[in-house]
């Protein structure tokens, strides 16, 4: 629980009754957690105007595990079934959560529980942009903030569907995102990395530029899409989106779209967590693992992503010895 807005310290681990599902509700058993970015600038306050979470809350927007009691109205034979389901944006850093049961999407077998709840919102979000930006078999893709959870899933998903696929990334990280085969890797931690990509990407620049940073990188990023390309401004964990000339996008044909183009509910959100667990079945996309924490240090995991040095996907799970069945 957060007790209050502040640093990684402000998390409690506190005993609750056990959740009852109401009419159409199902309890799931919480094997693994879901931890994004944006739930770290939810605990610190900086979004308020946004969100409108207020202490004390329990964070998660979205759980893997097993189901474990239904209400009424709900089939019987879902319990024990394993599910990934998102939470109302609440209530999923716990060992049990209620979620709708028309929310529950089964996990396929072959698929572990852990890729699951790396795919809820990575996965989901990683679809719908592909799907927004049309990317397509000739078309040159690059991704910028290539090495977190979600920007190894575009160059995944990149590899599969586009032409070809330019990442970004930084440091130490650059080495993990090249086992993940790019046509080309570029370090934007030099100075003269924008002309790095300009030198690989050629004349006539990137089709499509997925920008999963934001802020200064994804306005110098925007420089190398093509005429008539199209540029995703989703991303912020430098602290912000990027800032976009529109007028220049205009004068050269760029279509700009933002996180509002992902932003998925219901059915629609369902649907494409269904299709990432198919693709993670027949082995087109597998999330990267770089991290996990146990339900009690909810905390550390919320510093690793602030730290920014993270690689991969940060889930927390719940030890045995919490589960409740």
């Amino acid at each position: 629980m957060v007790s209050k807005f502040g640093g990684p310290e402000v998390f409690q681990l506190v005993e609750m009754p056990d959740p009852v599902p109401g009419p159409g509700e199902v309890v799931i058993g919480v094997e693994v957690i879901d931890t994004l970015w944006l739930e770290t600038a939810v605990r610190s306050g900086a979004a308020q105007e946004y969100w409108p979470m207020r202490p004390p809350y329990v964070p998660g927007g979205g759980v893997a595990g097993q189901i474990v009691q239904v209400g009424a109205g709900v089939d019987q034979e879902l319990r024990g079934r394993r599910v990934a389901a998102h939470t109302p944006g609440v209530g999923g850093y716990a060992d049990q959560t209620v979620v709708a049961a028309e929310a529950v999407v089964t996990v396929p077998d072959g698929v572990n529980l852990t890729t699951a709840a790396a795919l809820l919102h990575d996965g989901v979000t990683a679809l719908a942009l592909f799907d927004v930006t049309k990317v397509g078999p000739g078309d040159g893709v690059l991704v910028v903030g290539a090495s977190g959870g979600l920007g190894v899933l575009c160059v995944q998903l990149a590899r599969a569907r586009a032409g070809r696929v330019v990442a970004v990334a930084r440091g130490a990280k650059l080495e993990r995102v090249a086992r993940l085969h790019p046509d080309a890797l570029i370090d934007s931690a030099r100075p003269d990395w924008i002309e790095q990509a300009q030198a690989v990407l050629g004349r006539h620049g990137a089709d499509v530029v997925l920008d999963n940073v934001g802020g200064q990188l994804g306005e110098a990023a925007f420089t190398l899409v093509a005429r008539g390309g199209r540029f995703s401004a989703h991303g912020s964990p430098s602290g912000r989106f990027a800032y976009l000339d529109r007028q220049a996008a205009n004068e050269r044909g760029i279509a700009v779209t933002g996180i509002e183009a992902a932003q998925l509910a219901g059915r629609n959100r369902s649907n494409y967590l269904e299709q990432a667990l198919r693709e993670a079945a027949a082995g087109v996309i597998a999330p990267v693992i770089g991290q996990t924490f146990p339900l009690d240090q909810a905390g550390a995991a919320h510093a690793a992503i602030e730290s920014r040095t993270v690689f991969g996907k940060t889930l927390i799970t719940t030890p045995r010895d919490l589960r409740r069945t």
